[in-house]
This record gives structure tokens, C-alpha cells and sequence, in this order.
């Protein structure tokens, strides 16, 4: 089971490295935020190759030409 906690007194935090030492629970560092890299990788790739407006809809209507069949 896993549970996210906010520690609000330091002597919680104390309370639970000693649960830790005495191997009743596990203290995993959390990571850092990989959906907010994962924007700011997509950002940095989208200021480096912008895209136009034609290209945007050049996409949509190709890919619902795909999803729904040509209509004329």
C-alpha cells in the first residue's frame, strides 16, 4: 500500500525515519514531477519546430478523412 503524506511538525518526520529503522515501513524520496518534464520537453521542442496553422489543419482534416471517410 502506498499513501502520500504532508509532514506539518518535524517531529512526525522524526517519528517516521524511526519506523523506518525499525524496517515497519519504507521512505521512498519522491521524483521530481515527470509529467511537468515531460511538458516542458514538448514545449522546448515546439519553440524549436513551430508549426502553422495550415500544417495544424492540413492534420485534423487528414486524420478525420482516416476516422470518418471522405465526405463530398
Amino acid at each position: 500500500m502506498t499513501l502520500e503524506i504532508d509532514i506539518l511538525n518535524p517531529k512526525a518526520k522524526k517519528l517516521l525515519k524511526n519506523l523506518e529503522d525499525l524496517q515497519l515501513i519504507s521512505i521512498k524520496k519522491q521524483r521530481k514531477d515527470d509529467f511537468m518534464k515531460a511538458v516542458k520537453r514538448i514545449r522546448a521542442k515546439a519553440a524549436k519546430y513551430p508549426i502553422t496553422l495550415e500544417e495544424i489543419t492540413r492534420e485534423v482534416e487528414e486524420v478525420r478523412s482516416n476516422r470518418y471517410g471522405l465526405k463530398k
